[in-house]
This record gives structure tokens, C-alpha cells and sequence, in this order.
């Protein structure tokens, strides 16, 4: 996955952190909708940077879409499955108590995630790529 980025600092071992705009599923045509809130938000994110990039540039950078998926995998369908199961496992209980260990059992799931958000920080396993200067 390739996006479009700015280099804000440059970090010591080869290393920038950029600024990517923020990107979701509505688009942001804000000046149609102003729903979300999220006008010109970015996310700021630690970068390789082999081209030797400096502050301010703008800059094509990469990241693993295979890794990328894996997160999208465990922060958005491991809870909704494990709703899902906790739900229809506790069938023959009042409606109210299979909610309740629904829930429970999607918050459940917020361990693996929190620990993995954790082990990628330690390890850089979500860092981007620079790869050429705009």
C-alpha cells in the first residue's frame, strides 16, 4: 500500500517520522457531508528512510499491505466473531444475560489486541517505507 506522506523529524539509525493523512471508507468530502469531524486529521507514524529524505518534503511512502490486513483482521472481525459466538453459545439463557456475555466476550478481545498493538511497537513490524521523493 502506497500513500502520499510529509517527513516532520528525523530520527536517529535511519529512521523519519512522517505525517500521513488520515484515509477511511466515506471519503472525506467534507465540504458535502462535515458528519465526522475528522477534517484534515493525520496520523503521525516512524518511517525507514533510505532515500535520506529531509523535514518538510513530500514523500511516496509503503507499507506491507499483508501486515496491514492481519490488524484490520484482529481490531475489526475478532470482536464482532467472538459477539457472535458469545451470543449463540448461551442459547436457553434470558435475552438479556446472552447480551451481557456477548459483550463481555467481544470486550474479551480487546487482550490480544492490546497486546499486539504492544509487540508491534517494540518490534517496528507496522513501520512505513520511504521510497521516493515527490
Amino acid at each position: 500500500m502506497t500513500q502520499i506522506a510529509t517527513v516532520e523529524e528525523i530520527l536517529s539509525g535511519g529512521y523519519a517520522t512522517i505525517s500521513v493523512p488520515r484515509k477511511s471508507a466515506c471519503g472525506h468530502d467534507c465540504e458535502e457531508c462535515a458528519g465526522c469531524g475528522m477534517t484534515g486529521a493525520a496520523i503521525k507514524a516512524k518511517a525507514k528512510n533510505t532515500i535520506g529524505a529531509q523535514p518538510g518534503q513530500k514523500v511516496i511512502v509503503e507499507s506491507s499491505t499483508q501486515k496491514l490486513l492481519g490488524v484490520v483482521a484482529l481490531v475489526y472481525l475478532l470482536p464482532v466473531l467472538f459477539f457472535l459466538m458469545g451470543y449463540f453459545l448461551s442459547e436457553g439463557l434470558s435475552e438479556s444475560v446472552r447480551y451481557a456475555i456477548a459483550i463481555g466476550a467481544a470486550a474479551l478481545t480487546m487482550i490480544p489486541i492490546v497486546l499486539y498493538d504492544r509487540h508491534a511497537r517494540r518490534t517496528d513490524a507496522l513501520t512505513y517505507t520511504i521510497m521516493r521523493l515527490i
